[in-house]
């Protein structure tokens, strides 16, 4: 961790300007790799999703995705009225603790099998442990894509979304947050069910648990710390099974 202290550390590693100079690099390398390596091989879904969207508006420019997301978070970190600079220990920091909280993850994992594997057949949870597997696997490069533009659209855009939605109907502060979670975790672990992915009880349970995982950490410690753990738990899942 920095040596600035653990109060300044969980204070700067939240701002937006922050999480921009930590993703910077994965997302240079992400865009570049879709470009060089070709989008049927390496782009992520939700990033696939969110381009056309653009393009149906009339947007097809290929980077305009990552300068929209580039640009939403310095106006973000406008609004703070903090200072415009980033401290490079904190950004050593923030990849510590994401390969922890991605670790965290995996535990998580194996303890929802752990326990499934005493309440369901357990034939049915191995068949449908290696189907997720099967899908988990790919480029290092699609697994970077993942836990930026999943993040910009579940909790960067659908949290706030969802919470505001929620207020709308007179919920109170609390229940507004819950509400959002809830409602973006569910359908983060359904957005996965679009590609034709058969429904199977563990993936879809354990997505829920994991929504509910990134969306804590967005609230708790910042869009970079959610976006690097999601990147680092999709690193782990594909190095450990195949392996």
């Amino acid at each position: 961790m920095p040596s600035k202290g653990l109060g300044e550390y969980l204070v700067e590693s939240r701002r937006p300007l922050t999480s921009l100079a930590f993703l910077a690099v994965p997302l240079l390398v992400y865009e570049l790799g879709v470009l060089t390596l070709g989008p049927s091989a390496v782009q992520n879904g939700v990033d696939a999703w969110l381009r056309g969207w653009l393009q149906h508006l009339g947007f097809g420019q290929y980077f305009l995705l990552p300068v929209l997301t580039v640009s939403g978070l310095l106006a973000w970190h406008h609004t703070t009225g903090d200072p415009w600079r980033v401290s490079w220990g904190v950004a050593w920091g923030m990849l510590v603790e994401c390969t922890l909280l991605a670790a965290v993850l995996v535990v998580i994992a194996k303890l929802q099998f752990f326990l499934l594997d005493r309440m369901i057949d357990p034939a049915a949870i191995e068949g449908m442990i290696s189907l997720e597997v099967k899908q988990q696997l790919g480029e290092l490069i699609g697994y970077l894509g993942a836990g930026i533009y999943e993040e910009v659209l579940f909790r960067l855009l659908l949290l706030a979304l969802c919470s505001a939605m929620i207020g709308a109907i007179g919920a109170k502060e609390r229940w507004k947050t819950i509400g959002a979670v809830a409602v973006t975790s569910v359908a983060f672990s359904a957005a996965h069910l679009l590609g034709g992915e058969t429904f199977q009880l563990y993936p879809f349970l354990f997505r829920v648990v994991a929504g509910v995982f990134f969306a804590v950490l967005f609230l708790c410690r910042g869009f970079g710390i959610a976006a690097g753990a999601h990147a680092g738990y999709d690193i782990f899942v594909g190095v450990l099974y195949s392996s």
